[in-house]
């Protein structure tokens, strides 16, 4: 199959391309297609002629989104319109990924793909914003949310993490939790998915749930990094926008596509940055 990945400088952008090495894949970065451009968007497609669209690019500033919604909802919900209406007068498949910022912290117990949404940011409410739009103008969707996302490429909590260590001691926050996900495993498991034929919404991150806290402990850990790691709560932090307090997700999707355990891609995080 003929797939077309946008966003391919970023870190699923990055993991995507192996994932799917069985497909002809192109990956444009945004220098290559700004998917905020409708005609850009209509000329790449007609240009690759893929079967299949992965949305990978993404406005990811949270905290910028605040002071620029303008930014924040043309990357991650006109870019995603855009795709879903080229793909679907095509007649193509569209892949959209999205976040756990859509919901807003407050469940006892892990998302399902069938809870209600209710952002608490600018960026989580642009991201349900492109979802929505792909689901309405495009029947041959998925829409993939996942969380914490890192990969050895790229910006992400645990390259600051390992930036911070040689401080006499780290604070990290304690009190949110997460399903830390390990690009490389998103990216198996969405290649996964496509051989499903199976349209719709799809909670794909690294199973179970940590805080940030027990995530830098855990790295550190594994790269026997002996830093203390002092825990302090979300208050004592204060940042521009809303976090979630609880957005760990699950799945209750038929098929249920589960990633490894969260501990897991930390470990192989933690073994390819030691083999430098």
């Amino acid at each position: 199959m003929k797939i077309l990945i946008t966003g391919a400088a970023g870190q699923l952008g990055h993991a995507l391309p192996d994932a799917l090495r069985g497909h002809e894949v192109a990956a444009l970065d945004r220098r290559a297609l700004d998917i905020t451009q409708l005609t850009a968007v209509r000329a790449a497609l007609d240009a690759h002629r893929p079967a299949l669209v992965i949305n990978a690019a993404a406005y990811n500033n949270v905290d910028g989104a605040e002071s620029d919604p303008h930014g924040a909802y043309a990357g991650n919900a006109l870019g995603p319109r855009n795709l879903a209406v080229a793909t679907a007068e095509r007649g193509m498949v569209l892949l959209h990924v999205s976040t756990d910022y859509v919901f807003d912290g407050t469940s006892a117990r892990p998302y399902h793909e069938f809870d209600r949404p209710n952002p608490r940011s600018v960026y989580g409410a642009s991201k349900l914003a492109g979802e929505e739009a792909v689901r309405v103008l495009n029947q041959r969707h998925y829409v993939v949310r996942t969380a914490w996302l890192y990969h050895t490429v790229g910006r992400n909590f645990l390259h600051t993490m390992r930036a911070q260590a040689d401080k006499p001691a780290v604070r990290v926050v304690s009190d949110q939790y997460g399903s830390p996900t390990y690009a490389p495993h998103l990216a198996a498991a969405i290649a996964t998915l496509l051989e499903t034929g199976g349209f719709g919404t799809y909670h794909l991150a690294g199973r179970g749930g940590t805080s940030w806290f027990e995530l830098a402990r855990t790295l550190y850990r594994e790269l026997a990094i002996e830093t203390p790691v002092h825990p302090v709560s979300t208050a004592e932090f204060p940042r521009p926008a809303e976090r979630p307090r609880y957005a760990v997700l699950t799945t209750i999707q038929d098929p249920a596509i589960w990633l490894p355990p969260w501990e897991e891609g930390v470990a192989e995080f933690a073994r390819l940055v030691r083999a430098g």
